[in-house]
Parts: structure tokens; sequence; C-alpha cells
């Protein structure tokens, strides 16, 4: 019992340490805002489902801070959380098949709605020829395999 009691002060102080960085302090609770967030594909406006929208907050020195949080879109491409604190946000949206989308936006109003348009990858070409290890593992061996002259 003593080690469950252990494990479970454990886990609650986890918890509140990863929560800590979203929430503020009684004292100096700010305004906050209500984030809306809608993903659609850039070439044809549909929209992005299953897309993963991870949410940073920034630090007063410009770095990301530690923890995050991450939201889902629906089928319409929409997601959306209440209670963001004002503030500079790093906005990160992942998805299969597109490239992925960063930007920093500074949160500054009671309902914010941020419209984020993904790409798909483009081809990447390369200035490099035909390397010699492209080249047949039997022409290697044939050619080293005959007697010298």
């Amino acid at each position: 019992m003593r080690r469950f009691v252990v494990v479970m002060a454990v886990v609650i102080g986890l918890g509140m340490s990863a929560v800590g960085t979203w929430a503020q302090d009684d004292e100096d609770e700010g305004p906050m805002s209500n984030m809306h967030f809608v993903v659609l594909l850039d070439s044809n406006a549909k929209p992005v489902k299953n897309a993963a929208v991870v949410l940073h907050p920034i630090t007063r020195k410009g770095k990301q801070a530690m923890g995050g949080m991450e939201l889902k879109t629906d089928s319409d491409g929409k997601t959306g959380i209440d209670g963001i604190p004002y503030g500079p946000l790093r906005v990160q949206v992942l998805a299969p098949g597109f490239q992925t989308f960063g930007e920093d936006y500074q949160v500054n109003r009671a309902e914010m709605v941020i419209t984020i348009k993904l790409k798909r990858p483009v081809k990447q070409f390369t200035s490099y020829g035909v390397q010699e290890s492209a080249k047949k593992p039997d022409d290697t061996k044939t050619q080293s395999q005959k007697p010298p002259q």
C-alpha cells in the first residue's frame, strides 16, 4: 500500500508540473484566449482531418518552453481549446502526406481563429550524378576477379 501511495504522489507531481507550464498563479492570472484552428489543404481548401495541432508556450527569452499540448482536427479540419494565456505561442501542424507547418503567433484577443493551409511535399532534386554505390554488386565482383595482364 505504501508503494502505491508513493507512486501516486510521483504521478500527481509530474502531472502538476506539466500543467504548471500553462497554468498561472491566481495572483497574476491575466487574460485568457479561446483558440480555434482550421486546417485546410492549400491547393483546394478542403479540410484536413486528424491533423495534429501542437501548441508550445514560448518563454520571455523567446525560447520554446518545456511541455505543450496536442489537439486533433475533426472531419471539418477544426479543433480548439479555451484558456490559453495571452502572449507568444508556437503552433506546429503535422499530418501524414503534408509538409510540417510551424509559426509563432501573438495571443492577444479573447477569441482567435487561425487558419492553416498545409502543402503537399515537393520533389527534391540533387546535383549529384549516379554514385559508385548505385552499381550492381555483380558488376564490381566481375571486374575485380579478372586476372592481371
